[in-house]
């Protein structure tokens, strides 16, 4: 009998206890991405709130899912349509922070769907499901599922993506891309924030897997961000908006 999820997010709609190959798995997954119909974009947008507020009570739900469908990673892909659309969303408040035109604009936008956001995210979850796989395992019966690493990787990309792609929007030409303290303070904070948003939920992530061990160690690159962080602060560098200038050259 299977132990009753104590998470405040809702359930998937669907419920089935049969096991696929990781093939079968990937094919139903794809024929499922148009249509919508089939999605549960509820329980999506319970998911993306609580990584905002509560990440730890994500991963429950994960364990939900193992228990009743023998996977990990996300067989709907209502999460990846959702996450999406907000790419498009605070990619047009960049377009108008940045005051680039409408091609730059959809230049822009491949460049943070297929770049950073995609092909980052195909060598970052790469990289943890090798790994974590090779070093991290406590026995050889069972493996990290590529497919849960890339939503490991979605999941902390979410947060980052909410603070530095929408809140920071607000305070750019404002304040923080003047030449002041206080400006290299607020957006070196927003980053500071964003990437230990994405440090935090890669290691619940993955700590919440029974089968790896010493996942603590994920936690490591915290502190090098802090010192980072106080290092730019006394140096005068404003990373948002070394950044900023970054994301607009590379679209010319």
């Amino acid at each position: 009998m299977y132990s009753r999820s104590t998470s405040p997010l809702p359930l998937p709609v669907n419920h089935q206890r049969d096991c696929m190959s990781a093939a079968t798995k990937r094919w139903k997954y794809l024929r499922r991405m148009f249509k919508f119909n089939q999605m549960d974009f509820e329980f999506a947008f319970w998911q993306m709130l609580y990584l905002l507020i509560a990440p730890q009570k994500v991963y429950r739900n994960f364990q939900y899912r193992k228990q009743t469908k023998s996977q990990f990673a996300r067989d709907d892909p209502a999460f990846l349509v959702l996450f999406a659309a907000w790419l498009c969303i605070t990619s047009i408040g960049f377009a108008i922070v940045l005051r680039l035109t409408f091609w730059k604009f959809v230049h822009f936008l491949l460049y943070v769907i297929f770049i950073d956001c995609i092909g980052i995210g195909l060598i970052i979850a790469t990289f943890f499901w090798y790994i974590l796989n090779r070093y991290f395992r406590t026995s050889n019966d069972q493996d990290i599922e590529w497919g849960y690493a890339f939503d490991v990787h979605l999941n902390a990309f979410f947060p980052p993506l909410v603070i530095l792609h929408f809140f920071q929007l607000f305070f750019y030409n404002g304040l923080i891309s003047h030449d002041w303290f206080i400006s290299r303070y607020l957006g070196n904070t927003f980053w500071l924030t964003a990437v230990s948003y994405y440090i935090y939920i890669t290691f619940l992530g993955y700590s919440s897997l029974p089968m790896l061990k010493r996942t603590h160690l994920l936690l490591v690159p915290l502190p090098i961000v802090i010192l980072f962080y106080v290092v730019s602060l006394a140096a005068g560098f404003n990373i948002t908006y070394f950044l900023m200038t970054f994301y607009t050259e590379r679209i010319v």
